[in-house]
């Protein structure tokens, strides 16, 4: 018997001030059993970092060809891909062919690294295509902030995010290592 996915709520305030994007969302999330906290918490990052209303949380590892966060346009064209994580290189090969823009969220410390060193060629390749590295005390620190209700503030100033709940607070810098 299979494991279903376990649902999650967040009421997310958005404050980006590099963006200029004020919001709040009503999100609900969908983790799949072999997910980690972790990484359901670094897909709430990539949503906040480029929120936007037509994003939108794909059906992450459950399917091979859509990515963790999509945005399309009216007509069905795929503006923003997003994977989290550390991707193939066929993926991120197949994804900057479908896709305006690519982006992905790298984490998990050491294998974070030896992941980007596997795909740098790909990388400076694909012209459409952003790759950011979140430090892994702060992955993980997120990750602490998992719970099934959720409600999160993201204040975002200078490329550089504040998480807080009603617990604590997490202070992430991504670290743009290409940009599209």
């Amino acid at each position: 018997m299979a494991l279903k996915a376990t649902i999650f709520k967040a009421s997310v305030q958005i404050s980006d001030t590099d963006r200029n994007y004020y919001q709040s969302h009503a999100l609900t999330l969908a983790r799949h059993p072999s997910e980690t906290d972790e990484r359901m918490m670094v897909r709430l990052l990539a949503f906040a970092l480029n929120a936007h209303e037509a994003l939108a949380f794909g059906k992450g590892l459950s399917a091979d060809d859509e990515p963790d966060l999509w945005q399309k346009d009216l007509t069905g064209a795929i503006e923003l891909w997003i994977d989290v994580g550390q991707p193939d290189e066929k993926r991120l090969r197949k994804a900057c062919g479908r896709a305006t823009q690519v982006v992905v969220y790298s984490y998990g410390g050491s294998g974070a690294q030896l992941w980007r060193e596997s795909v740098r060629d790909t990388v400076a390749r694909c012209r459409n295509l952003a790759v950011h590295a979140l430090p892994q005390a702060a992955s993980q620190a997120m990750a602490k902030l998992a719970a099934r209700a959720m409600q999160l503030t993201y204040t975002i100033q200078d490329g550089e995010v504040w998480v807080a709940s009603e617990q604590d607070t997490v202070h992430i810098a991504p670290e743009l290592l290409a940009a599209a």
